[in-house]
C-alpha cells in the first residue's frame, strides 16, 4: 500500500482490490474520498460503502478501517477541531459536490503545486462547507460478525447473482434456515433478502465504477429484470445507476 504523506498531514494511498488497512484511530476527525474506485468504512461494528461520487466523514477517536473494491486511490484530509462542528458527530457518507471534489483533489495530489499555510486552510474551508449541508446517503452494509454469518456471506461476495434461498445456504454451512433468521435480525438488523440486495448494490457500484454497463451489471449481480435493478439500485444510492455512470468523475 504506497503511501504519499504531504507536509500538512493529507494523506494519499493506493491500495490494491480487496486490500484493507488495520484498525486505527486519529487525534483528528478526517475525511476519506475515494479519487479512483470504490471504498468501504468501517467504525462502531457498521460499514459504509463510499463510491467515487461521495466522500466519507470519520470523527476523532473513532476506530476504524477501510476497504478497497477495485483497485482505489484513497485520499485523507484532516479536519480541525474548529472544523469539525460543521459535520456530523458520528461516521457518515456525504454527497460531494464537484467544488469539494477539486478541493479534495487539490490538497492530496501528489505532486501538489507549492501552496501556503493559509491558502491549504482556504481549501479545506471550501471541502467542509461544500459538505456540512451535504445530506447524508444510506449507503450501508452491515457486515457479520458471527462465523456462520460470515461464512454465508463468504459465499455472497463470491456469486452475488446467486439465487439460492436462506434454506439452501443454510444446508451448504451446516446451519438451520430459522437460526440464520433469527442472527441476521439480532446481528445485522435486517433480513437476509435486504442484505442480499445490498450485497448487490455494493458490488454494482464497484462494476459500474470499473466501466461496466447497466445491463451487464445487473446480469452479474442478480438482477433478470433490469427495471428491478434501477428500482432498487435507486433506492439505496439516491440515482440511477445510468446517472450515477455518466456522473462518475474522471480518474
Amino acid at each position: 500500500m504506497p503511501i504519499f504523506r504531504h507536509a500538512a498531514g493529507e494523506q494519499t494511498h493506493d491500495l490494491e482490490h480487496r486490500e484493507r488497512t488495520p484498525v486505527h484511530r486519529h487525534s483528528q476527525g478526517h475525511l476519506i474520498y475515494p479519487a479512483r474506485g470504490v471504498l468501504s468504512a468501517s467504525a462502531s461494528g457498521q460499514t459504509w460503502i463510499i463510491p467515487a461520487n461521495r466522500t466519507a466523514w470519520i470523527p476523532a477517536r473513532f476506530d476504524h478501517y477501510h476497504r478497497a473494491h477495485g483497485r482505489t486511490d484513497m485520499r485523507i484530509v484532516f479536519v480541525t477541531a474548529s472544523l469539525a462542528v460543521q459535520l456530523p458527530d458520528r461516521p457518515a457518507v456525504l454527497s460531494t459536490t464537484p467544488l469539494a471534489r477539486e478541493a479534495l483533489l487539490s490538497l492530496t495530489c501528489p505532486h501538489p503545486v507549492a501552496r501556503s499555510r493559509e491558502a491549504r486552510d482556504r481549501l479545506r474551508h471550501v471541502v467542509v462547507d461544500e459538505l456540512g449541508p451535504a445530506p447524508e446517503e444510506p449507503l450501508h452494509l452491515p457486515e457479520p460478525q458471527d462465523p456462520r454469518l460470515l461464512e454465508l456471506a463468504r459465499i455472497m461476495e463470491k456469486d452475488p447473482a446467486s439465487t439460492a434461498t436462506l434454506a439452501e445456504l443454510g444446508r451448504a454451512i451446516g446451519v438451520g434456515e430459522r437460526t440464520l433468521s433469527r442472527l441476521f435480525r439480532e446481528e445485522m438488523s435486517t433480513g437476509f433478502t435486504r442484505w442480499r440486495t445490498q450485497l448487490r448494490v455494493h458490488r454494482a457500484l464497484v462494476m459500474l465504477t470499473e466501466g461496466a454497463g447497466v445491463l451487464e451489471t445487473a446480469h452479474a449481480c442478480g438482477w433478470s429484470n433490469p427495471s428491478t435493478f434501477i428500482s432498487s439500485f435507486t433506492a439505496l444510492v439516491g440515482q440511477t445507476p445510468g446517472r450515477y455512470r455518466r456522473n462518475l468523475p474522471s480518474a
